[in-house]
């Protein structure tokens, strides 16, 4: 169980030299930190993002909102991974996988293929998925999902925030509706989402 003393020390934990690598702020030497300085300018980029309609079916906007998110923290923010992960397609497959994406999506919008909610849903996974970046791919799906969202005039998602008394369950949760995505079961996502 994840408690808030295991929650202070992984705050209080110093980053090493490869986890510092790219990184911007040189006064950052500890993971809550980092924590705060992404938070900070994650909250800057949905500021700018919701500001106006954009078109998120775009590489090239994917990237851009991935840089206002990260571009004050690392220098490598708003651009493809080129190393190999646990996680994500073959970083030289990020461009052919992502425009693939872009393309179903388009097609599933056009001819109401899916329910609004089952095309985002269906789009985050795929975008998580593919891991284009080498960090926040998460949290970057996630706004890129609700700002398609608000492109077709619908709310964006809750992502699980009903049930914020216990975030690490909700972790859980996300974490296994998306594994369950990755067998074609869309359903536990399309529920987590709104929940």
């Amino acid at each position: 169980m994840n408690t808030t003393e295991d929650r202070l020390d992984d705050a209080a934990t110093e980053l090493g030299p490869e986890e510092r690598e790219g990184l911007i702020p040189s006064y950052i030497s500890l993971r809550s930190e980092l924590n705060e300085a992404e938070q900070a300018n994650i909250l800057d980029a949905q500021q700018w993002a919701f500001s106006r309609k954009r078109d998120v079916l775009n590489v090239k906007f994917l990237n851009t909102l991935h840089k206002n998110m990260f571009g004050n923290v690392w220098r490598w923010a708003g651009r493809f991974r080129r190393t190999e992960k646990n996680i994500g397609v073959s970083a030289y497959l990020i461009p052919q996988e992502l425009n693939q994406l872009l393309d179903d999506c388009r097609f599933w919008i056009e001819h109401d293929t899916y329910t609004p909610d089952e095309i985002a849903a269906r789009f985050h996974h795929k975008l998580v998925y593919i891991h284009p970046y080498p960090n926040g791919n998460g949290r970057h799906a996630r706004l890129a999902t609700d700002l398609l969202l608000t492109s077709m005039d619908y709310a964006p998602f809750s992502w699980g925030r009903i049930n914020l008394i216990n975030a690490g369950e909700t972790r859980k949760r996300y974490v296994n509706a998306l594994q369950e995505a990755d067998k074609h079961n869309y359903q536990p996502l399309i529920e987590f989402v709104r929940s």
